[in-house]
C-alpha cells in the first residue's frame, strides 16, 4: 500500500483524541455504522490535516450524500468537524438540534443573516476548531462533476483569522448519487471513497495586506487550484483548462488550470 493511504479504520476512540461533544462523537459512530459496510475507503495523507489548532478545511463539493462521507473521514482523521451547512437543515424540531448540540453552523443564502455564520466560524475557529467549508458554496454544476468556481467567503474568514486552509479531495460519492440530483442511493456493488488531503494553501503573502474583492478572487483561485490537482490526483484525468462558472453556466472563468497529467 502507498505511504499515507488508508482503508481500514481504527476504533474512533483511538483515531480521534479531540474533545468534543456526545453528540457529535454519536453521530460519527452512527455514520460508521452505515457508511462501514456500504463503502470502501481509499484515504490518503490524513497526517496533513493539523491535529490541534483553528483550521478551515476546504473541499470539492460532488453530491448530497458527500458530507456524510466528508464527516466520517474527518473524524476519523483526528479533528470533529463543523460543516457551515444550509439553515434549512436546523429549521427541523430534531434534526436542528442534533446539528446544533453536534456544534454545526447554519448558513441563510443570499440574505443579511449569511454574515453571522462567517462570524460563528470564526469563533469556532478562534476557540481552536476545524470548521468545514465548501468554497463553490454548492455542489458543483460543472457536467463532469470537476470544481468549480468559488465563492470568497472561506479565504475572507483564513485571512481575518490567520488560520490555515487546508484542501481535500473527493471523489466517489457521486457514485451513490451523483451531482446535484436526488434520488436513491446506488449501494451495490460497494463503491471506493476517496480522499486526499493537500499541504496549505499559500496565502502567507496576502497576510496584512487590504482585503480587497481583487485579492479574495485571487485567493480563493488558489484554493480552487489546490482543490482541483487534488481530485485530478484521484480520479487519474486532466482537470479542464478553466473552472465552471455557476453565474454563466459556462466554462471559461478564473485563469487556466496547471495540468496533472494521468498516471
Amino acid at each position: 500500500m502507498p505511504a499515507g493511504r488508508s482503508t481500514e479504520l481504527r476504533r474512533l476512540s483511538e483515531a480521534n483524541s479531540e474533545p468534543g461533544s456526545a453528540t457529535i462523537s454519536g453521530i460519527v459512530r452512527v455514520l460508521n455504522l452505515v457508511l462501514g459496510p456500504l463503502t470502501r475507503r481509499d484515504w490518503r495523507d490524513q497526517v496533513k490535516l493539523p491535529a490541534t489548532g483553528g483550521v478551515i478545511i476546504a473541499a470539492n463539493h460532488i453530491s448530497n450524500v458527500d458530507p456524510l462521507a466528508l464527516g466520517q473521514f474527518i473524524a476519523y482523521s483526528g479533528r470533529w468537524p463543523r460543516f457551515l451547512a444550509k439553515a434549512s437543515l436546523f429549521r427541523g424540531r430534531f434534526l436542528g438540534r442534533l446539528l446544533t448540540a453536534a456544534g454545526q453552523i447554519p448558513v441563510e443564502r443570499s440574505t443579511r443573516q449569511s454574515g453571522d455564520a462567517l462570524q460563528a466560524a470564526w469563533e469556532a475557529i478562534e476557540a481552536g476548531r476545524a470548521v468545514v467549508i465548501y468554497p463553490e458554496g454548492t455542489i458543483t454544476r460543472d457536467p463532469d462533476l470537476w470544481p468549480m468556481r468559488a465563492k470568497t467567503g472561506v479565504v475572507r474568514l483564513a485571512l481575518e483569522t490567520r488560520c490555515p486552509i487546508i484542501p481535500v479531495g473527493q471523489w466517489g460519492a457521486q457514485d451513490i448519487m451523483w451531482g446535484p440530483r436526488l434520488a436513491l442511493p446506488r449501494i451495490w456493488p460497494r463503491k471506493t471513497l476517496r480522499f486526499l488531503v493537500g499541504d496549505p494553501v499559500p496565502l502567507d503573502d496576502l497576510r496584512g495586506v487590504p482585503i480587497t474583492a481583487a485579492v479574495l478572487t485571487g485567493a480563493a483561485d488558489r484554493v480552487m487550484t489546490a482543490i482541483t490537482a487534488l481530485v485530478a490526483e484521484l480520479r487519474q484525468e486532466v482537470p479542464p483548462t478553466t473552472r465552471y462558472d455557476p453565474r454563466t453556466g459556462s466554462e471559461g472563468a478564473g485563469p487556466p488550470q496547471p495540468g496533472v497529467a494521468a498516471r
